[in-house]
């Protein structure tokens, strides 16, 4: 799991702009979710807006204090496109299963906060899955927790950081009834 890039804490708003700050479930309900679809695959994964759409406002719920107004992405696209921007981006030229891209600093005034873009490879999605004896729609709902957790200044290059995202990740999904998707395979 990848993130492009860390927002600086005044990407995530300021209140003197203009704007508020607002903690919990209400803050998440009111952040406009843009999601698109494209590439192929998805079709597989017939509630994948509705999982996404559900886990990315879960991990905005949890992160703790979300600016309004606000809006993010999400793209749902194949490993083709991923490639190309990990690649881009990342300097790694092969597919990835999410990507989270923090929106830069915005000036002062500017309404609403962009909180970036969340994006989602479904080949790659479905072959992790598989692998791990995991649903195809919880592993899409981790993904986007992973990339909204990323999108709201949480990281993993440390050994502390990774303890402290992996945690609010089990508890977000825990809430979802979802797994603890660090945990070993299911014995099948």
């Amino acid at each position: 799991m990848a993130s492009a890039g860390t927002p600086a804490p005044s990407a995530r708003g300021d209140v003197s702009s203009g704007s508020s700050m607002e903690p919990g479930a209400a803050a998440a309900a009111q952040v406009e979710i843009d999601l698109l679809v494209e590439g192929s695959g998805w079709e597989a994964l017939p509630d994948a807006e509705a999982v996404a759409e559900k886990a990315a406002r879960a991990a905005l719920a949890a992160a703790g204090e979300v600016p309004q107004p606000a809006e993010m992405s999400i793209t749902l696209t194949d490993d083709a496109s991923i490639r190309t921007l990990n690649r881009t981006w990342r300097g790694f030229d092969k597919p990835t299963n999410v990507l989270s891209f923090p929106a830069a600093d915005q000036p002062e005034g500017v309404l609403p906060h962009l909180l970036g873009d969340v994006i989602v490879a479904c080949e790659t999605l479905r072959r992790e899955a598989a692998e791990e004896q995991k649903a195809p729609a919880d592993h899409l709902a981790h993904l986007v927790v992973h990339g909204t957790l990323h999108l709201m200044g949480f990281d993993h290059e440390t050994d502390d950081e990774a303890e402290t995202m992996e945690a609010l990740e089990r508890q977000i999904l825990a809430g979802l009834g979802i797994d603890d998707p660090y945990g070993l395979p299911k014995d099948g």
